[in-house]
């Protein structure tokens, strides 16, 4: 069995970020979703549980953080391209979401952008071209 990740997230309105998730090109999992949950797939080995606050809860023996007010997590998420991570951002912000919730970092070999989801997770869209960025690395090092 492949090492996979599964995000649980507490939202405030499951349908709304339903729709949000899916617009980011995730797949809903009607096997692992109910009135609590939806079971979001963003790939083979990823995927993030959006469960209702009060579900979440349950499973949580801490205060649910709101992410509107404070940062508990971000989640950094890989695509093929700096057209998919504009694709992205873009769909992030039409689905409810904030876009360029700080500055974009174009670094040559990494681009990112990073958006809230309609309750205020982080995200972050990162393309990386892994050769350039281990050559810049090693040139850094003087390698």
């Amino acid at each position: 069995m492949p090492k996979m990740i599964f995000v649980n997230l507490p939202v405030r309105d499951l349908a709304a970020s339903t729709r949000f998730y899916e617009a980011l090109g995730c797949e809903k999992n009607p096997q692992f979703s109910d009135q609590n949950a939806s079971s979001m797939v963003w790939s083979d080995t990823i995927t993030i549980q959006l469960l209702t606050r009060e579900y979440f809860a349950t499973f949580a023996t801490r205060a649910t953080a709101d992410a509107h007010q404070t940062t508990e997590v971000m989640l950094a998420l890989t695509l093929d391209s700096r057209a998919q991570v504009d694709a992205a951002a873009d769909a992030a912000a039409a689905a409810g979401g904030r876009a360029d919730v700080r500055a974009k970092m174009d670094m040559g070999f990494m681009y990112n952008r990073a958006v809230d989801d309609p309750d205020g997770h982080v995200l972050e869209f990162v393309w990386m071209d892994f050769e350039a960025a281990t050559a810049e690395m090693a040139a850094a090092q003087g390698q």
